[in-house]
């Protein structure tokens, strides 16, 4: 890791409270990228409660929200993010198969009309920078305005996970390996 870990008696107060706050959330525990934001407790504080209300309280639920945290850690080809949400997509019964071809840079074959729609959109947006008018509407039609709209938050989120967990190296656990073809 390109910052030095804080430890509890290292941090400002400003620092630990977010810390303290971050691991009595719905984690339950410090997230990954939150090991840098400490360095700016206000950006933490901020990027963290976004992060959990992204996670765990949008109306997409928890398959719709975990496909396109894949997807957009796979196009930042960011590990630890990969290695995170790889099993909560498992757990909200993501198809291995899927999980296995996003990995690849493969299009995955998905037979529930939701989760294609949520593929192309975040590809497309990741992918394009835009949304084609056509798919724009798929979209509203399918999820909502609200919906889409929390689609693309949770997108901008994970993508600010994916920048800062590559740009200062948060790497895997010891002992894990990526799921990523060399």
């Amino acid at each position: 890791m390109r910052l030095r870990d804080l430890t509890p008696e290292e941090m400002t107060v400003a620092q630990r409270k977010v810390a303290d706050e971050a691991a009595a959330g719905k984690r339950g525990r410090i997230p990954a990228p939150l090991r840098a934001w400490l360095y700016s407790p206000e950006l933490g504080a901020r990027a963290q409660r976004l992060g959990e209300f992204a996670r765990y309280d949008t109306i997409l639920g928890p398959r719709l929200s975990e496909l396109a945290i894949l997807i957009t850690a796979r196009i930042w080809t960011s590990h630890y993010e990969w290695y995170a949400h790889k099993r909560e997509a498992l757990k909200a019964g993501l198809d291995p198969d899927i999980i296995a071809a996003i990995a690849k840079r493969e299009s995955p074959v998905l037979s529930d009309g939701k989760d294609q729609l949520v593929y192309d959109y975040v590809t497309a947006l990741q992918r394009d920078h835009l949304v084609s008018d056509a798919l724009h509407a798929r979209a509203v039609d399918h999820l909502g305005e609200q919906g889409v709209v929390e689609l693309v938050g949770l997108m901008g989120y994970y993508t600010l996970v994916a920048m800062t967990l590559n740009a200062f190296e948060i790497g895997l656990p010891d002992g894990e390996t990526s799921d990523f073809p060399a």
